[in-house]
C-alpha cells in the first residue's frame, strides 16, 4: 500500500534526496518549505504521515506540531533534527510527534527515516483499526442494549396483562380457596413483572436498583393483598444493585413474607405495622428481611409463612441468593431474614 508523505524541511538539497530515496521505497512524497502552504495541503489532501524538520524559514518545528494540535490536525508525525540535538528531538515526542530521526551524513539516515515512517504508519493504521472495531462494538452493545430493554419491556406488559386476568379471576371466583390461590399467584407475577419493569426503565440492563423496586412491589402489595387491612407497611432501603436474577428472587421473597404477615401476624381488629428493610452490612453482604410485632412465630409448630408453597419458594430463593432464610428470635413478633451476598466491588 503506498504511503503519502507531507514532507516539510527547508533545506531543498535534503528534501531531494529524502524525495529519492523514499521513491525508492514506494512513498509518495509532498514537500514544501513553507508552513502555511503546509498547511493547506493538510486541510485540501489526505497523508498518511508528516516528516517534519525541526529548522523552518520562520518559526521551529515545535511550533508546527502546536499549530497541529490547535487545527485538530491527528495526523502522525516523524521528527527530524540534526544528530546533536538529541534533546529537541525528545520534547518534540512529548509536543505530539510519533517517532523521530537524528540527521546524519552517514547513509544510516535515510533507512532508519524509512523504517520510522513504516512503523508510525503502521501503528496509526492499527490504531484506527482498532478505534473503528471499539465504535463498532460500543454500537453493537448499544443496539443488544436496546434489544433487551425493549424485550423488558414487552415481558413486563404481558405479565402485568396475565396478573390482571389473574386478579379478575379472584375477583369473580366464589371459592375462597381457589380465590386466595389466584391472588398469591398474582403477587408473585407481579413481583416478576416489577424486576422487568425496573430494567427497561433504567440505562443498566443488567442489574435492578432495589429501592423502587421493592417500593413499587410493596405498593402493589398493598394496594391488593392489604386493601382494607388496618395493617402498615413500611420500607427502609439502601440504594443496592442486584443482578436481575437475585433482585427477581429477593422480590418473590418480599412478596412472600410480606403477603404472609398480612394475613397471620395481627387479628382483624388489631393494629400493626410490617417492616420491609433492605441494609447493605459491608462491601459483599446485605440484609433483606421482613419484620412484624404480631403473634410470632411458633417454632413446634410453625404457622404459614414457613409452610406449604410459600414456604418452598421462600427456602428456594434465599438459598440462591445468599445464606438461607432465618427467623431469629426476637421479643415480639416475627423476624424473617436472609443475608444477602452482593458482588464484590471491581
Amino acid at each position: 500500500m503506498e504511503t503519502r508523505i507531507l514532507y516539510i524541511d527547508d533545506d531543498l538539497a535534503l528534501a531531494s534526496l529524502v524525495k529519492r530515496n523514499l521513491g525508492r521505497a514506494s512513498h509518495d512524497v509532498t514537500h514544501t518549505h513553507d508552513p502555511e502552504i503546509a498547511i493547506s495541503y493538510l486541510r485540501e489532501q489526505s497523508f498518511d504521515v508528516i516528516v517534519l524538520d525541526h529548522y523552518l524559514s520562520n518559526m521551529t518545528g515545535h511550533d508546527m506540531l502546536k499549530r497541529f494540535q490547535e487545527l485538530g490536525i491527528g495526523i502522525p508525525v516523524v521528527y527530524i533534527t540534526g544528530s546533536h540535538e538529541a534533546r529537541i528531538a525528545i520534547d518534540a515526542l512529548k509536543s505530539g510527534a510519533s517517532d523521530y530521526v537524528l540527521k546524519s551524513v552517514s547513509e544510516d539516515f535515510f533507512p532508519l527515516l524509512v523504517d520510522a515512517i513504516n512503523q508510525t504508519v503502521s501503528n496509526a493504521r492499527l490504531r484506527e483499526a482498532k478505534a473503528r472495531a471499539d465504535e463498532e462494538t460500543r454500537l453493537a452493545k448499544e443496539r443488544a442494549e436496546a434489544l433487551l430493554a425493549e424485550m423488558n419491556h414487552r415481558v413486563a406488559n404481558s405479565l402485568a396483562l396475565v396478573a390482571g386476568l389473574l386478579r379478575l379471576q379472584a375477583n369473580n371466583s366464589g371459592n375462597p380457596e381457589v380465590k386466595e390461590a389466584l391472588e398469591e399467584t398474582q403477587a408473585r407475577i407481579s413481583a416478576i413483572a416489577g424486576m422487568h419493569r425496573s430494567l427497561y426503565t433504567t440505562d443498566d440492563v443488567r442489574n435492578v436498583e432495589m429501592q423502587p423496586y421493592l417500593n413499587a412491589l410493596v405498593k402493589d402489595i398493598t394496594a391488593t393483598a392489604a386493601k382494607g387491612s388496618s395493617t402498615s407497611i413500611s420500607i427502609d432501603v439502601d440504594r443496592i444493585l442486584l443482578p436481575a436474577d437475585k433482585a427477581v428472587s429477593a422480590g418473590m421473597i418480599v412478596t412472600e413474607l410480606v403477603t404472609n404477615a398480612l394475613k397471620y401476624a395481627y387479628s382483624e381488629s388489631q393494629q400493626g405495622e410490617i417492616r420491609v428493610l433492605f441494609n447493605q452490612s459491608d462491601e459483599t453482604s446485605a440484609r433483606l428481611a421482613v419484620e412484624d410485632d404480631g403473634v410470632g412465630v411458633n417454632a413446634a409448630q410453625p404457622s404459614a409463612a414457613s409452610t406449604g408453597l410459600g414456604r418452598k419458594i421462600v427456602k428456594t430463593m434465599a438459598d440462591t441468593i445468599g445464606s438461607g432464610i432465618r427467623y431469629p428470635e426476637t421479643d415480639r413478633g416475627t423476624v424473617a431474614e436472609v443475608i444477602v451476598t452482593l458482588a464484590k466491588p471491581e
